[in-house]
């Protein structure tokens, strides 16, 4: 089946191999909020390979994109 989308296209215009929790919102274009990445967090159902840097939670950029990729589908035909 082919995604409706190829997220890693988001990781050609991000300045950097990692996203902080907080800007998860900008990296995706408003897709992602900090709150429901930090609910999905908690559940241990968000992005893998997660780290902390001092306070802040961050995701490598491909492993954000290839979670975001397998969370999304087709709408309509």
């Amino acid at each position: 089946m082919q995604k409706p989308f190829d997220f890693s296209k988001l990781a050609e215009f991000w300045p950097s191999i990692i996203v902080s929790r907080d800007e998860v919102e900008r990296f995706s274009g408003g897709v992602l909020n900090l709150k429901t990445m930090a609910n999905l967090d908690s559940t241990g159902k968000g992005p893998k390979g997660r780290f902390r840097v001092g306070r802040k939670i961050c995701y490598p950029v491909d492993s954000l994109c290839r979670w975001m990729e397998d969370r999304s589908s087709a709408v309509g035909t």
